[in-house]
C-alpha cells in the first residue's frame, strides 16, 4: 500500500488517501483533532441526541480523536492483536471526548491503528489532549461571532509557544469553524503536518457560544 501511495504521489495523482485494514502500528505521526463542541452540536449533535450536547455539559474544545497518520493519507480500521475497548474504558473518556460513543468510534476507526492496547491508546490520547492549551478566551463568547479562521489559529499559537503555523490547521464546515488539527510525533511533540493536512480554512466562519 505504501509503495502504491508513493508512486501516485510521484506522478502527482494522489489526493488524500485513506486505507482500511492496515497493520496496526504502521504510521508516521499523529493528528490531534479538536472539535468546537457548540458548533458540532448545532450542526448535527443535538439532532442525534448526543449527550455531548445536553444538560449541563458545557463543552468547549473536545477531542474528536488522536489519529495515526501517514506523511500522505492515513490508515483506518486496522488489524490489531489487542482486545476491543471496554465500555468502562470508553465511558472514562467522555470528559474529553464528549461521550462514550465517540470514544468507541475513535478506538474502532483510529485507535486500533496506533498499535497500542485500548487502555494505552486512551492514555496516549488524553496525554495529547492535555498537552495542548485550549484558548480560554473562546469560552467567554456570549453570542455567535463570525471571524476569520486564522484568528482562532492565532489564539492557539499564542496559548502554545511550541506550536507554529505549519503544525496546526483549522477546518470549517457549513460556514462554521469545525476543528483545530494539531500534528504531533509519536512521542507527542509538535511537528510539521503532512502536505495533505495543511489545508487551512481561509473563510470567515461562525463560532457558537457555549450554552
Amino acid at each position: 500500500m505504501r509503495v502504491i501511495v508513493a508512486a501516485l504521489v510521484a506522478l502527482g495523482l494522489a489526493g488524500p488517501l485513506a486505507a482500511e485494514g492496515e497493520r496496526a502500528g504502521d504510521f508516521d505521526y499523529y493528528v490531534l483533532a479538536l472539535s468546537w463542541s457548540p458548533n458540532w452540536c448545532k450542526l448535527e449533535g443535538r439532532a442525534k441526541g448526543s449527550p455531548q450536547c445536553g444538560g449541563d455539559a458545557r463543552f468547549g474544545w473536545v477531542m474528536h480523536g488522536l489519529w495515526p497518520q501517514y506523511e500522505r493519507g492515513w490508515p483506518s480500521y486496522c488489524r490489531t492483536p489487542h482486545r476491543e475497548a471496554t465500555r468502562g474504558e470508553t465511558a472514562a473518556m467522555a470528559d474529553v471526548m464528549g461521550s462514550a460513543g465517540s470514544a468507541w468510534h475513535q478506538w474502532k476507526k483510529h485507535g486500533r491503528c496506533s498499535g497500542l492496547a485500548a487502555p494505552d491508546y486512551f492514555a496516549q490520547a488524553r496525554a495529547a489532549f492535555e498537552s495542548i492549551a485550549r484558548p480560554e478566551i473562546l469560552r467567554q463568547l456570549d453570542r455567535p461571532v463570525r471571524l476569520p479562521a486564522t484568528v482562532v489559529e492565532e489564539a492557539f499559537l499564542e496559548a502554545n509557544p511550541a506550536l507554529f503555523p505549519d503544525a496546526i490547521t483549522l477546518t470549517c464546515r457549513d460556514g462554521h469553524i469545525q476543528e483545530a488539527r494539531i500534528c504531533l510525533t509519536k512521542d507527542l511533540e509538535v511537528r510539521r503536518c503532512g502536505a495533505d493536512v495543511i489545508r487551512d480554512c481561509t473563510a470567515k466562519a461562525v463560532l457558537e457560544p457555549i450554552d
